[in-house]
């Protein structure tokens, strides 16, 4: 009984809830631990722990919403890992959608783009295992392994081919930004896989290294880019906003909330900004701002629509963390991104087999369009 009571109190102490609110409304939890302990065959060979976690667990799923979520300290651990660009699997952000594993995009450079998973892919099974019904993370431990092994994706493109993707997990190390300088067209290419917090730091250094004498304008990459950090999605696109708000986000824990441009010291060069199904979430606050104000057009294909802000607002004592939606976000002239997406100024359609980038070019020929060489100061 003891143990009963130290594991139904610990469970209200981390949610939070006074004893004279839960008495009664939490009563069956307590009588569902009590039976498990009187009753359940291999009752001996679980812990107290194990089931207030999964308690915890249960509580969040029941939410309904795939972008809240309960981590167990070994799962915080992994993601932390995650965010910092190292983990071992196949490279995949994945989302729930219509109750399915869906890609929101796979990441550039990993296993997962090499063996053709793309952006709005379904996963339907994974070594044989229906993913109905799975939470993320679930849809997680199955897929990430140990370096070197192979994972078997069934997957339904969004043209409704149906196929199984083998894929053999690697070490998954994915850089922030990659830029270079393309010298015959005389402009700054910036692409950024993530927003972490090294991302605003590492664009700087990429838009300083361009010859500004000569730029005639900067494409700027947010193609199958899954956002990150919302403060690292504000500072970046501070270097295209001159001022006013980047992003409103609303939520009932805190208001309204207005991120403003830190202020702008690069040039207002013609700037293209490439999108596709895959750009989400803080990715979508730098196109959405960027579209609204004018200063740049978005070209390729309507963005994934995910304008939801996730916080981590509960540390459990045991190391597990809460993470909920709390609120979503705006675009600066008030547009909705979640669930619609932003559409690009200049279509450019998917076409199968092509190696071309033909989003590339078409901001090519467009920035080749607005100004002369040397615009920049």
């Amino acid at each position: 009984m003891m143990r009963k009571l130290l594991a139904v109190c610990v469970l209200l102490g981390f949610i939070g809830f006074g004893a004279g609110q839960t008495s009664s409304l939490f009563q069956p939890l307590s009588q569902v631990y009590d039976a498990i302990r009187s009753y359940y065959l291999w009752a001996d060979q679980i812990s107290d722990a194990q089931l207030v976690q999964g308690a915890i667990r249960g509580m969040v799923e029941s939410l309904g919403d795939p972008y809240s979520t309960y981590f167990s300290p070994q799962e915080y651990e992994e993601w932390q890992r995650s965010l910092a660009g190292e983990y071992t699997g196949v490279g995949i952000e994945i989302t729930i959608r219509n109750g399915w594993i869906t890609v929101v995009t796979p990441l550039a450079g990993t296993p997962a783009e090499a063996a053709g998973i793309r952006p709005g892919d379904v996963i339907l099974k994974v070594d044989g295992k229906s993913t109905e019904g799975w939470t993320l993370e679930e849809a997680s431990r199955h897929i990430r392994g140990p370096e070197g092994t192979p994972v078997t994706l069934r997957v339904r493109h969004p043209d409704g081919k149906v196929e199984d993707i083998t894929i053999v997990r690697a070490q998954i190390k994915v850089e922030a930004v990659r830029f270079k300088y393309l010298d015959e067209e005389k402009v700054g290419y910036v692409r950024i896989l993530r927003f972490d917090e090294g991302t605003p730091t590492l664009v700087s250094k990429a838009l300083l290294s361009f010859p500004l004498d000569e730029l005639r304008g900067i494409v700027l990459d947010l193609r199958n880019n899954p956002g990150g950090l919302l403060s690292s999605a504000v500072e970046v696109t501070s270097f295209f906003v001159d001022q006013g708000p980047v992003v409103r986000t609303r939520g009932p824990s805190f208001g309204e909330r207005i991120y403003r441009s830190r202020g702008n010291s690069f040039p207002n060069l013609p700037l293209a900004v490439l999108v596709n199904e895959g750009t989400a979430s803080g990715a979508e606050i730098v196109a959405g701002a960027i579209q609204d104000y004018g200063v740049g057009v978005l070209v390729g294909r309507k963005t994934f629509g995910k304008g939801l802000i996730q916080e981590f607002v509960l540390r459990l004592p045991d190391g597990g963390m809460v993470k909920l939606t709390t609120g979503e976000y705006l675009t600066p002239s008030g547009r909705r991104v979640h669930d619609v997406g932003l559409a690009p100024d200049i279509e450019v359609p998917r076409v199968e087999g092509t190696e071309e980038d033909l989003e590339l070019k078409a901001a090519l020929e467009w920035i080749a369009a607005q100004a002369p060489v040397g615009v920049g100061r």
